[in-house]
């Protein structure tokens, strides 16, 4: 049905002037209003594509590597301590002294020891003078039984105090070996070439038989010694092969292998202590020097993306991914794996050959229209 549309002069009616000029305003209104309702044209402001930077992304193999610090220490150390107890009267070395075999590290006063041997002397004296007396009584007494002129009884007494004799002459004995030992062990002294590292014992201080004076570190075989988090286990390494370098001079290096994995954490610092054997330790890494371990993981297929990249999805990370049939862009959730200066690593979500967008993605909604360059 065709709509009539007002004469514009139609509000020029005849009529007094306050009348007219109420009609006059009615009027414009009421045309205004049809003027409005007449416009048959409609239209829906349409959103322009958005230019947008991205990458045709391609997984490449990646491999990663973990690194800490430890220290060069002894495969095989020793507690030393004096087998006698008494008063330290010399002590010959400290913390960092290299001792060979032999070596004196510290003497007890031994004065009680010597009075020991002197008395295990005297007894060792008088014994032997018992033995004589019981070796002529018994070869005057088989003499005797052989001509008849004495009774089996006596002689099976002397026999019996020359076997008695020679019996407390053998205790006399060992007791002098052993009071010369005790002497002897006034002094403690290395039993293997190495370095002291640790002194628990000073001169006028008095000790216990067993108790610790020095901690000897043996020279001979090495190991890298690490304290690491636990975490560092749940990458998968290539192999039990650890890069060693000093801290103090990383031109210093050396291979080792994984020897030993303590299986408990340590209750304060809630580390894993992981013991590298060195392999032909260099002259540089001496005991008690600063080591960097280097492990490299297995190499993995990731895809490399920049920082720009990186959307969200609720909570979850995601990006952009565009529709190359209708150049739309939608938002796709991702699994990283990791992530470094300027860029992550994503482990899952994204099929190779996929069109991200790497820059401009903050403008974006889903479903929006892009353009962006071939071949990028």
């Amino acid at each position: 049905m065709k709509r009539h549309c007002p004469d514009p002069d139609a509000g020029q009616m005849a009529g007094s002037p306050g009348v007219m000029h109420l009609g006059a305003t009615v009027a414009i209104a009421l045309l205004a209003a049809s003027l409005g309702a007449c416009n048959d044209g409609s239209g829906t402001a349409i959103k322009p594509a958005t230019f947008v930077r991205t990458e045709v992304v391609q997984p490449r193999n990646r491999q990663t590597s973990a690194t800490v610090t430890g220290e060069v220490r002894a495969r095989y150390t020793a507690d030393l301590s004096f087998r006698v107890s008494g008063r330290v009267i010399e002590r010959f070395v400290d913390v960092g002294a290299r001792v060979d075999p032999g070596k004196v590290l510290a003497r007890l006063d031994p004065t009680e020891q010597r009075a020991d041997v002197e008395a295990a002397t005297a007894a060792v004296t008088a014994a032997e003078s018992q033995l004589r007396v019981a070796t002529a009584t018994f070869e005057r007494q088989k003499t005797l039984i052989a001509e008849g002129f004495t009774t089996r009884v006596a002689f099976d007494k002397a026999q019996e105090g020359l076997l008695d004799a020679e019996g407390q002459l053998e205790t006399a004995k060992a007791q002098l070996g052993t009071a010369k030992d005790a002497l002897g062990d006034t002094e403690l002294r290395a039993r293997a070439a190495g370095y002291i590292t640790a002194r628990f014992v000073e001169v006028g201080q008095v000790v216990d038989a067993a108790q610790r004076a020095f901690t000897l570190a043996q020279d001979g075989e090495r190991d890298a010694v690490f304290d690491v988090d636990e975490s560092i286990f749940f990458g998968d390494f290539e192999s039990g092969h650890v890069s060693l370098a000093l801290v103090s001079d990383p031109d210093v290096t050396a291979v080792g292998q994984v020897r030993e994995v303590s299986p408990v954490l340590d209750p304060k610092s809630t580390t894993v202590r992981v013991k590298v054997a060195i392999q032909n330790p260099p002259a540089g890494m001496t005991l008690g020097s600063a080591v960097t371990g280097t492990a490299k993981r297995k190499p993995v297929s990731q895809i490399r993306l920049p920082w720009n990249a990186l959307m969200a999805v609720g909570s979850k990370p995601a990006v952009w991914i565009v529709d190359p049939a209708t150049d739309t862009a939608s938002l796709k959730a991702v699994s990283i794996s990791d992530y470094e200066a300027g860029a992550l690593w994503i482990s899952g979500g994204i099929e190779p050959g996929a069109r991200v967008v790497v820059d401009g993605g903050k403008l974006l909604s889903s479903g929006d229209r892009v353009t962006y360059e071939e071949g990028r």
